[in-house]
């Protein structure tokens, strides 16, 4: 099995080859990993593909967290 060079959050990262995206949230220990939302290459992913997409050499990774909520004051 060979590495792979991937840049996750902007940061290089070496991983082996066939990581999916759901491998990567582990290994990464991506916070909340049941709110993230993920960003190949520049565009966003299915949830239901997170498990059977494969990363590649120099593949651009980015978790992304939507915040929500918040009050303003009166």
């Amino acid at each position: 099995m060979s590495i792979r060079q991937l840049i996750v959050n902007g940061n290089d990262v070496k991983c082996d080859d066939g990581l999916t995206v759901s491998q990567l949230l582990i290994d990464q220990k991506a916070k909340m990993p049941e709110m993230v939302s993920v960003e190949l290459n520049g565009q966003i992913l299915r949830r239901n593909d997170f498990a059977t997409t494969a990363l590649k050499e120099e593949d651009g990774v980015e978790f992304l967290y939507f915040m929500g909520g918040g009050r303003g004051i009166n």
